[in-house]
């Protein structure tokens, strides 16, 4: 197996309901529409494995993998987009359906109707300093959209990357690929989700704990993917 590290600035272990992981990012090129996600995977994680390793993907490398990479220029907001989006919160973090590029893919992905009942609903919680109401309302489909940040490498830079389609699916055949099981994960700074599990067994709530703390970074890192490998 080749040796494993963690990104600069993330711990490597956590320590989840008394049992430790390690974590393990894994560096790639930069995947576009014109790899083959079993492909990549292949490539980069399965040397590295052992058994009973988990391999956690990023939901961002598969969407791309499966041309939900939009560039900007070809995006043409609605008057809708353009309003709702200057009522989004925005945080160092991503910029989420903060621009109307973004937000008028979450109204094609989601429906006008459910978008806007989400804006209702995320209202209100303002009002009542609850936040995240909207994206509750609005569902996955909608959270899993990122726009273009700063440090966000090229060509991507200038594009609006959708969820991925698929995620169990997806997972699983990765899974049946490199023979391990599969998450494809949407996780930043600010905590995560599990979108996609190979296996029923797999526990979304388990390991959304376990990744919680981004080890994959959200810079320069180009690690798209990495290795669960649990310690102890």
């Amino acid at each position: 197996m080749n040796e494993l590290t963690h990104n600069e600035g993330k711990n490597e272990l956590i320590e989840v309901d008394g049992v430790h992981y390690s974590r393990h990012p894994l560096k790639t090129h930069v995947v576009t529409d014109q790899d083959d996600i079993n492909d990549v995977c292949a490539t980069y994680a399965m040397p590295a494995m052992g058994e009973g390793d988990i391999l956690f993907i990023s939901e961002k490398c598969v969407a791309c993998t499966q041309k939900r990479a939009i560039y900007m220029k070809d995006i043409k907001p609605r008057r809708l987009a353009v309003l709702l989006s200057h009522f989004v919160m925005k945080t160092p973090h991503g910029i989420g359906l903060g621009i109307p590029e973004t937000m008028e893919m979450a109204l094609r992905e989601c429906g006008t109707l459910r978008i806007l009942f989400a804006a209702f609903i995320g209202a209100i919680g303002k009002v009542l300093h609850k936040h995240g109401w909207f994206y509750i309302i609005a569902g996955p489909k909608a959270s899993s959209i990122d726009g273009p940040c700063p440090n966000t490498i090229p060509p991507y830079n200038e594009c609006v990357v959708l969820g991925p389609l698929n995620p169990d699916e997806t997972a699983a055949g990765i899974a049946a690929r490199i023979g391990h099981p599969v998450l494809i994960v949407d996780i930043n700074d600010l905590g995560g989700n599990i979108l996609g599990i190979s296996e029923p067994s797999l526990s979304r709530e388990l390991y959304a704990r376990v990744l919680g703390d981004n080890p994959l970074g959200q810079s320069s890192e180009c690690t798209p993917m990495g290795i669960i490998r649990k310690v102890s």
